[in-house]
């Protein structure tokens, strides 16, 4: 399969990028599955019940994953790399809420081969979740 990797040329600042997911019962088995986090919070309803949420919640980094796919498929796209990424944690996501990522690109540095993205998350009533800043960078070319 043939990729075209972007460029910088390809980048503005403002520009926009959103990647909507509603998070499943299933996406929180495969999530523990794989980080072996089970904490009650998550995963014992009896628990989650007298906590202040008052229902099970989704794991905070299972919805700032979110912004992988950002990366890598939106903006920058494909052959983007991630450096950094900044979290703050502001609403509870529950099993079932829809959640739209957003990057919106604040500058750009071709020469130190950086791009600085406002993120963040909402939820399907439009409330901020996550915020945070991502840092990306891009590869310089495949081998032929």
């Amino acid at each position: 399969m043939t990729y075209q990797l972007t460029t910088f040329d390809d980048l503005v600042v403002g520009q926009k990028a959103s990647f909507q997911k509603t998070i499943t019962e299933s996406d929180l088995s495969h999530f523990i599955a794989i980080t072996g986090d089970i904490n009650p919070l998550h995963v014992d309803e009896q628990f989650a019940e007298q906590t202040f949420f008052g229902q099970r919640i989704a794991h905070g980094m299972l919805s700032a994953s979110l912004f992988s796919t950002l990366v890598g498929m939106h903006l920058p796209g494909i052959g983007a790399i991630f450096k950094s990424q900044t979290l703050e944690f502001l609403r509870p996501v529950f099993i079932g809420n829809t959640l739209r990522a957003w990057f919106e690109i604040i500058a750009i540095d071709p020469q130190d081969e950086r791009i600085e993205i406002r993120s963040w998350i909402e939820n399907q009533d439009g409330e901020t979740v996550i915020e945070g800043k991502t840092v990306a960078s891009l590869l310089r070319g495949l081998k032929k």
